[in-house]
């Protein structure tokens, strides 16, 4: 099962609020599936988006979901779609590299930002998702913060988000363990 059969059967599974096979329909418009998660870090390779965000729903449910208090449609929601914002985000480019064993410049593909909806990271996957379904508090807020102190200066804000909203926390937990634990060898450009 590839990443994109395996988000698309998590989302269809747990997600049914109005509007999210709306959002389904226009994800599939998009490059989401094939764009990478970074430019140079986590996932940076084709699908890594998509990569990211299942492996981010998957700790999020392992490490975090309680069955007595946590909704899994919003686990979901949150997990799928924090980083909706790199949706048409980057395109490949090249630049010259120095091959170290013949000494020749030779062109390699890499990932360029080209940001023509500068939103901001959290900020812009919520406006996006709610072009389409309405996000709860709770949701919004922990796809707004996930990032954590990553996302700015926003040290007294995002301390009573978090106080207010433990969901905030458990996305930024599942996305720091994804990020820097679960997929440190998917950095190629090209590697599926």
């Amino acid at each position: 099962m590839t990443a994109k059969d395996e988000f698309i059967k998590i989302y269809t599974e747990n997600i049914s609020r109005d509007g999210s096979d709306r959002l389904l329909e226009w994800l599939e418009k998009t490059d989401f599936f094939t764009a990478p998660a970074s430019s140079k870090y986590h996932c940076a390779c084709e699908c890594g988006l998509v990569m990211h965000s299942v492996s981010v729903f998957n700790t999020l449910m392992e490490k975090h979901f309680d069955e007595e208090t946590d909704n899994p449609e919003s686990f979901a929601i949150t997990a799928l779609l924090h980083d909706l914002c790199k949706a048409q985000f980057y395109k490949v480019s090249t630049r010259n590299v120095k091959n170290e064993q013949t000494g020749q410049w030779e062109k390699v593909p890499y990932y360029a930002i080209e940001d023509s909806f500068p939103y901001g990271h959290g900020e812009k996957s919520v406006f996006l998702i709610e072009r389409f379904m309405r996000l709860k508090i709770d949701e919004a807020m922990a796809i707004r913060w996930h990032m954590g102190e990553f996302g700015g200066d926003n040290g007294m804000t995002i301390s009573k988000a978090y106080e207010k909203y433990p969901l905030a926390v458990k996305l930024h937990l599942a996305d720091l363990e994804s990020t820097y634990l679960r997929e440190k060898n998917t950095s190629a450009v090209n590697k599926h």
